[in-house]
């Protein structure tokens, strides 16, 4: 049985090189049909009253992604690089409304008090606990969305 089976592997391979080279000599047929040149074009100027003839329309600028805009609030200069110093930039307002004493470090107490202070803020009615009206005072103030009428 095992030969049986070896026989109608090499016939079969056999067969698959053969029609493996007729398709490359068919390849290779095609190959060596030339193209006809292409028709000369009329490349003479149109004959028209050029008052009349309009250019394409010029391109319109794209509107910046997200992830782009985002890019540009960081790049301070518009070098389209981000150094340290910009990334950093966003971040120093914030952290000097919390460094009380200015000496750039955050102690924890500095910390404790801004965060004791904003929940004394928030409590309107001074029971000790926020409600989720409260607590929805001390979201973090979002800049107006421009309206993409």
């Amino acid at each position: 049985m095992r030969i049986l089976f070896g026989g109608l592997a090499a016939i079969a391979l056999l067969v698959g090189g053969f029609f493996l080279i007729r398709a490359q000599q068919q390849d290779d047929e095609l190959a060596e049909i030339v193209a006809p040149p292409p028709e000369p074009q009329d490349t003479g100027l149109p004959m028209a009253d050029p008052g009349q003839l309009r250019g394409p329309e010029p391109p319109q600028a794209t509107e910046m992604t997200r992830e782009e805009r985002r890019f540009a609030r960081f790049d301070r200069n518009g070098d389209r690089i981000i150094t340290r110093e910009e990334l950093l930039a966003s971040r120093t307002k914030a952290f000097k409304a919390l460094d009380r004493d200015g000496n750039n470090l955050l102690t924890f107490e500095e910390w404790a008090v801004a965060t004791s202070d904003r929940f004394a803020k928030a409590d309107g009615d001074r029971n000790g606990r926020l409600s989720p009206e409260e607590f929805a005072t001390t979201r973090p103030k979002r800049p107006l969305q421009r309206c993409k009428c």
